[in-house]
């Protein structure tokens, strides 16, 4: 009860921060996952091959950390809100160009450019959220916060199965103009971060020089989500088309799976960021990767729809349990000069060096003949011991007073 009233106290500027953050996440996730339900129809359309297409995947990914980069440096001197609503903006416009491509080079042309994009969101909307909240919430929030990918995913996987049909991979990436409108929301009910506000009139960012003094927390972080991109993009960019290829399954069985799939992500996410502020984030973390060892043989193996749906409920409580800390480790982690840009760049440099995986995964599963639940099934494995490993010998620092930190700089 106590978390409930907690959440009934925030005011409404820092509910509104909340839900522009998860629904900004939501609709990012939703736009990349429609491209991954479309790499076969994209490349029939444009004669290519699977494999080929996803490199328009491995492209989006690459561009992010630059986004990060430049929206959260102008984040960290201009404020979180403005910059936020333009870098929204901007990849909405991207998504609703992508449905006029006139070739595979041109899609991959606009699929870089919303990768960079779509890079600033993450770590703007994260810093926004976490220095406007008590730090006793920054646990749930942060789970609630990273449910708005697998939320994302889940209305992706809803498209496809009602729309995709009819309207084509042209139609379904015109329906992600919708990000657009929540810049409204943003501009009517969200204030700037109490921590930016405080440290007003303080040193001056300079990326460079925090960056070089805080290079060991920047490189523990980059190895980290590195190893955590390749978990959750190891156990969903190819699920797709693991069941319409290797199962065979038409579109509304592979849209039903990927649901099921997202509810047990949702569940995973919020669930461990709660359990997070008392068992710390670190345990959490290290308990949720974990967890998903003893589910991959039921999640990659299994043979029937209903099997496979109980193993992709599982192992996604698990990868996106773990998922779920992300956002407020980060940010404990961070330079608090520089906390706009930090989160968002060591997470996107993590999803730079993992942009390779796909093609991995396509690669394996054409060299076993097709097996794509063995690709599934060793990247995931692999980067659960990984995250755990490296997670236990990291730092931790809960309940950082974030906006004490700020005027302390700004005195």
């Amino acid at each position: 009860m106590s978390l409930i009233a907690d959440v009934k106290s925030l005011d409404r500027s820092q509910k509104s921060a909340i839900w522009a953050s998860y629904l900004g996440w939501t609709l990012d996730a939703f736009d990349f996952f429609l491209m991954v339900f479309m790499l076969k129809a994209i490349a029939t359309e444009f004669g290519s091959d699977i494999k080929t297409v996803s490199v328009a995947v491995t492209l989006t990914l690459a561009a992010r950390p630059f986004g990060a980069l430049l929206f959260g440096y102008l984040a960290d001197r201009f404020g979180r809100r403005p910059v936020l609503m333009i870098d929204i903006a901007l990849f909405s416009a991207l998504e609703f160009a992508s449905a006029f491509a006139p070739s595979l080079t041109v899609l991959f042309v606009l699929r870089t450019l919303f990768g960079f994009a779509m890079g600033g969101e993450w770590g703007i909307g994260a810093s926004l959220v976490m220095e406007s909240i008590p730090a006793r919430l920054r646990g749930p929030v942060s789970g609630l916060l990273q449910g708005g990918y697998p939320t994302g995913y889940l209305i992706a996987s809803l498209v496809y199965y009602l729309l995709f049909d009819a309207i084509g991979w042209r139609g379904m990436f015109m329906i992600g103009v919708v990000p657009a409108l929540l810049v409204i929301l943003i501009r009517m009910h969200v204030h700037e971060s109490p921590a930016f506000e405080a440290r007003k009139g303080g040193p001056k960012v300079k990326v460079v020089r925090e960056l070089t003094r805080h290079w060991k927390t920047a490189l523990y972080l980059i190895v980290l989500m590195t190893a955590f991109n390749f978990f959750s993009h190891g156990t969903q960019d190819i699920y797709p088309t693991f069941l319409q290829v290797q199962h065979g399954f038409d579109t509304h069985t592979t849209g039903t799976l990927a649901i099921v799939m997202n509810v047990g992500a949702l569940v995973g996410g919020i669930g461990f960021g709660i359990w997070s502020e008392k068992i710390g984030r670190k345990r959490a973390i290290i308990v949720a990767s974990l967890l998903a060892l003893p589910i991959i043989p039921l999640w990659a193996f299994a043979a029937t729809p209903l099997l496979l749906g109980l193993g992709a409920f599982l192992v996604q409580v698990a990868v996106q349990g773990a998922w779920g800390i992300v956002p407020v480790h980060l940010n404990e982690l961070s330079p608090p000069l520089v906390r706009g840009m930090f989160p968002g760049f060591a997470y996107q440099a993590g999803n730079l060096i993992a942009s390779v995986n796909l093609p991995i995964q396509a690669g394996i599963a054409k060299a076993s003949g097709g097996n794509y639940g063995l690709a599934l099934a060793i990247m995931c494995g692999v980067m659960a011991v990984i995250i755990a490993a490296w997670t236990a010998i990291g730092p931790e620092r809960q309940d950082a007073d974030f906006t004490a930190e700020a005027r302390a700089l700004a005195a």
